[in-house]
C-alpha cells in the first residue's frame, strides 16, 4: 500500500515513510525547557512511581501531558495526537510515547498530601527561574466548573450559568505582572469563596519563594475578617471588594462628600466596621450612573423606592492603602485581567475539561495544566517578547504549527523546519531567546 497512488480530480495522493510533524515550532519550547533544566527538576519533584517496572517514567508522562496541551489537547483522549506524532516523540527523546490511559493512571496515584507536596515543588522551581520577578501583585479569584458526571466533590452550589447543576469551585491566585498562576486548589461545588482562604494564601506565599507580595486584590467573596486580619498581620497591602450587606447599604445611603471624577462617576470614602470586625477600616465607595454604557456595581435594594438612589449603581472597596481614592479604584480595576486568565485557562488549557472520577486525581491533572499555562506564558514573554499576549490558539498559527521533518541522514539528528526564507532570521532570534535564562522584558530586578 505504501507505493500505491490514489487518484483525485486533477491531483493524486501517495504515501511516505518519512517522519513529518505539523508542530515543528515546539522545538522552541523544547529548547526553553532544556535551558531551564526541566527534566532534572521534574526528577526531584517526587512524582508517584509506576507500580510496574514496565511503566513509563512519570517525568515523561508529565512532559507528554504538557506537550499535548500545547498542541491543543483539552481532554485526556486528545493526548493521543502527540503519541501518534513520531517526529515529536523523537524531538523530546521519548523511547516510545504513552497512551492517554497511562497519563490518567499517573494522576490517579496522587492523593491530597502528594498534590500539595509536588505542586509546592513545581511552583518554587518555576518562580525561582524568573530572577527578575521580585515584587508581585497577587490577584485571588474563584470560578465555577460545571460537571456532568459523578466526579468526587461535584456538588450543587453557586453556579450562575447552570443553576442547580453539580460543579467544582476552585480557587486560583495570579501574579498580575507576569500573567501567571501562583496557586490552584480544586474545591467542592458547595464551598464558599472564602473557605480555607487563609491556608490557601499561606500556600501561595510559599510557592512564590523569595518574591514579596506588595498588593493583594480580591472580589467580594473574600470580604472576610479572617482574610483581612491575616493580611494585616503579614503587612501585605490589600484591596478587597465589599459585599453590599444591609448594614453597609445603610452606610452608603448616608455617605456624603461625593467627588465627581467625571459625569456619572463619583467617589467618596468612609470608615466602616462590619459585624465581627475588630476595628474600623477604610472604605472607598464608587457610584456610577445607570445611564453609563458600562456601569458595574449594584443598586441599593434597601432603598429601591428612593428616586435619588435608583439612578446609581454602587460598589465599595476595603483597603489598607493610604492612597487617593481614585488611585485605589484604578489599582483595583487592574484585577479584571484575571478574569481573562480564567477564560483562557478554560478555552485553551482544559480547566473545565480535564477531569477524572477521583477528586485528587483531577486536582493533580489541573495542577499540571496550570504548569503548562505558566510555561506558555513564560514562552510568550521571554521568547516571543511580543507586546500583545496572544492566546495559545493564536500562537498555533503564529509559531507552533510549523511543518517539520528529520534530515534523511539519521546521523545528523537534525529537524528540518518549513520556515519561509524571510522569517528565518526571526526564528533564529527566538531560538537565541529560548536558549538563554528566562528574561521577561519590563520586569525590574531588585
Amino acid at each position: 500500500m505504501a507505493g500505491s497512488v490514489l487518484q483525485g480530480e486533477g491531483f493524486s495522493v501517495s504515501f511516505s515513510n518519512r517522519e513529518v510533524t505539523a508542530w515543528g515550532g515546539l522545538a522552541l519550547l523544547k529548547q526553553m525547557l532544556d535551558s531551564m533544566g526541566f527534566r532534572q527538576a521534574a526528577a526531584s519533584w517526587g512524582l508517584p512511581e509506576p507500580g510496574s517496572n514496565r511503566g513509563y517514567a512519570p517525568q515523561q508522562l508529565i512532559e507528554q501531558f504538557l506537550v499535548s496541551i500545547w498542541c491543543g489537547a483539552c481532554r485526556f483522549a486528545h493526548t493521543e495526537t502527540v503519541r501518534m506524532d513520531s517526529t515529536l516523540v523523537r524531538l523530546f527523546g521519548w523511547a516510545r510515547a504513552a497512551g492517554h490511559k497511562a497519563i490518567m493512571r499517573l494522576f490517579a496515584r496522587f492523593d491530597m498530601l502528594t498534590n500539595e507536596r509536588v505542586q509546592a515543588e513545581v511552583y518554587r522551581w518555576f518562580f525561582g527561574k524568573i530572577s527578575t520577578l521580585k515584587h508581585v501583585t497577587l490577584d485571588v479569584d474563584s470560578t465555577v466548573i460545571t460537571r456532568h458526571g459523578a466526579q468526587q466533590g461535584a456538588r450543587r452550589g453557586y453556579n450562575p450559568n447552570r443553576h442547580g447543576r453539580a460543579s467544582h469551585h476552585p480557587l486560583l491566585a495570579f501574579v498580575a505582572e507576569a500573567r501567571m498562576v501562583a496557586n490552584f486548589w480544586l474545591r467542592p461545588g458547595n464551598a464558599h469563596s472564602a473557605n480555607n482562604i487563609v491556608r490557601f494564601l499561606e500556600s501561595t506565599f510559599a510557592h512564590l519563594g523569595d518574591k514579596s507580595v506588595g498588593l493583594l486584590r480580591a472580589d467580594s467573596g473574600f470580604f472576610d475578617e479572617a482574610v483581612l486580619s491575616f493580611l494585616e498581620g503579614k503587612g501585605i497591602a490589600y484591596i478587597v471588594a465589599a459585599r453590599l450587606t444591609q448594614p453597609l447599604q445603610r452606610e452608603l445611603y448616608q455617605a456624603r462628600g461625593w467627588w465627581a471624577l467625571e459625569p456619572g462617576l463619583e467617589l467618596t470614602e468612609l470608615r466602616y466596621r462590619a459585624v465581627g470586625w475588630e476595628h474600623e477600616r477604610r472604605l472607598i465607595v464608587v457610584r456610577q450612573s445607570v445611564k453609563r454604557k458600562t456601569a458595574p456595581g449594584k443598586t441599593l435594594s434597601l432603598f429601591a423606592d428612593d428616586p435619588d438612589i435608583q439612578g446609581w449603581r454602587y460598589s465599595a472597596l476595603v483597603t489598607s492603602l493610604d492612597l487617593p481614592m481614585v488611585e485605589v479604584w484604578r489599582a483595583y480595576r487592574g484585577r479584571a485581567d484575571c478574569e481573562n486568565r480564567i477564560k483562557e485557562l478554560k478555552a485553551d488549557f482544559g480547566l473545565d475539561a480535564f477531569n477524572m472520577r477521583d477528586f485528587w486525581a483531577t486536582e493533580a491533572a489541573l495542577g499540571f495544566a496550570m504548569l503548562a499555562y505558566n510555561l506558555m506564558s513564560l514562552f510568550r514573554q521571554a521568547v516571543l517578547r511580543c507586546r500583545i499576549q496572544h492566546t495559545l490558539s493564536t500562537l498555533h498559527g503564529l509559531v507552533l504549527a510549523i511543518g517539520g521533518s528529520w534530515h534523511p541522514d539519521a546521523r545528523h539528528n537534525r529537524l528540518m523546519l518549513s520556515v519561509p526564507r524571510r522569517k528565518r532570521a526571526w526564528f533564529a532570534g527566538l531560538w537565541a531567546n529560548a536558549s538563554a535564562p528566562p528574561l521577561i522584558p519590563g520586569l525590574q530586578s531588585g
